[in-house]
């Protein structure tokens, strides 16, 4: 499958040169996204003090009872973090999107984010 690690590749380049000018603060954490083939992963890091704040997947069992699609699972998966950030006194975010074309589950994760308090 030299397709798959050629497209995991550039996407690791991509997230890489991302990170250059992307870093949380106290004051703005960064919302990191990972995407697998089958779930998805939601975090809010402080990278001055390397603490993660929040964390959200959908592999976590108040979410994974959620059945459904895809883009609904990473919905209920940003709605989860962007509460959870927002307990921790988090309210604005550097959005990372890790690599990842902002699109799909992607997009859907940061918009239900947004819609839960998020600001970025």
């Amino acid at each position: 499958m030299a397709g798959s690690s050629t497209a995991r590749a550039a996407r690791i380049r991509r997230h890489s040169r991302v990170r250059k000018t992307v870093e949380g603060t106290g004051v703005r954490p960064r919302l990191a996204v990972y995407r697998s083939l089958s779930h998805i992963y939601a975090q809010v890091i402080d990278d001055e003090r390397g603490h993660t704040l929040a964390a959200a997947s959908d592999v976590e069992p108040a979410l994974k009872d959620g059945a459904g699609t895809k883009t609904e699972r990473a919905k209920a998966v940003g709605e989860a973090v962007a509460k959870k950030a927002v307990a921790a006194g988090v309210v604005q975010v550097v959005f990372d999107r890790g690599g990842n074309r902002y699109h799909g589950r992607v997009k859907a994760l940061a918009d239900a984010a947004r819609a839960s308090g998020l600001e970025f």
